[in-house]
């Protein structure tokens, strides 16, 4: 997200990036998803991109929702203070963008996740959720997971790219150069500090019929019980490895994107 876009425009680059990532990265999702409910994994890429038209709305419509959201909370930051943002004002911005995406992302995901746990189409999946009345399922779970990846792709990349140029001038003289640690640490803090919420979010999706998951505390307990503490790291790996390419691919296509399709403001 830029302060030199308007929402709109910081929307229009949103949804393009989101879109791209979902399209070279569903693979690991699915992988992801499936570990996390106890289903068996597949090389077959009619499986692996199983649920990837409504991936791609979830991921364009929530990135687009979060670059508008977090672009219009840095300008009313900025408007109010004509210095630079600060590490805290960065992350705020970012956690804020990213928990008001959750009403856009928690449907969209249910639906991916039953397609991609049950086979179904689109049309036949989306009328189940909607008079089974389970379309909200998982949305606390949503929101406290994309509020955390929103900052580890969003507000962790720009200051961590900032302080290695600074402290270390010579090797990192350009912001391509700093990019890839950048993204690294990115998606490490957005993997591993709200994997447990995912795996819980995941786990109550899969399972609308609340045979085994009932309300978000309730299926944090049973995964406790069950697996234990590693259960709420099931599919981990899988999501740090996309996290990652995610962080550093949507760090890079911002860049790009909005000067490409806005030149004169920038």
């Amino acid at each position: 997200m830029s302060t030199n876009l308007t929402e709109a425009e910081n929307a229009t680059v949103g949804a393009i990036v989101g879109i791209i990532e979902v399209l070279c990265l569903q693979p690991f999702n699915y992988c992801k998803n499936m570990i996390q409910q106890g289903q068996p994994l597949t090389a077959d890429p009619r499986k692996l991109y199983r649920g990837v038209g409504a991936n791609c709305v979830n991921m364009g419509g929530c990135t687009m929702v979060q670059f508008a959201v977090g672009g219009g909370l840095k300008s009313f930051v900025t408007s109010n203070n004509t210095k630079e943002l600060t590490p805290a004002n960065e992350m705020l911005c970012g956690l804020g963008a990213g928990m008001v995406s959750a009403a856009v992302g928690t449907p969209l995901e249910l639906i991916m996740i039953q397609q991609q746990r049950k086979g179904l189409s689109t049309v036949p999946t989306v009328k189940s959720m909607l008079s089974g009345g389970h379309i909200a399922r998982g949305f606390l779970g949503c929101a406290i997971r994309e509020g955390l990846w929103t900052v580890g792709y969003m507000s962790i990349p720009p200051i961590v790219r900032k302080q290695l140029r600074l402290n270390f001038p010579d090797t990192f003289d350009t912001d391509d150069k700093a990019r890839i640690p950048a993204a690294l640490l990115g998606g490490l803090f957005a993997c591993y500090l709200t994997h447990p919420v995912d795996t819980i979010k995941t786990c109550m999706q899969g399972d609308v019929e609340r045979g085994t998951y009932g309300t978000f505390v309730e299926t944090g307990k049973s995964i406790l019980k069950e697996k234990g503490v590693t259960g709420f790291y099931g599919g981990a790996t899988f999501r740090y490895g996309r996290m990652a390419c995610a962080v550093f691919m949507m760090d890079k296509l911002q860049a790009v994107i909005g000067p490409a399709l806005y030149p004169d403001k920038f």
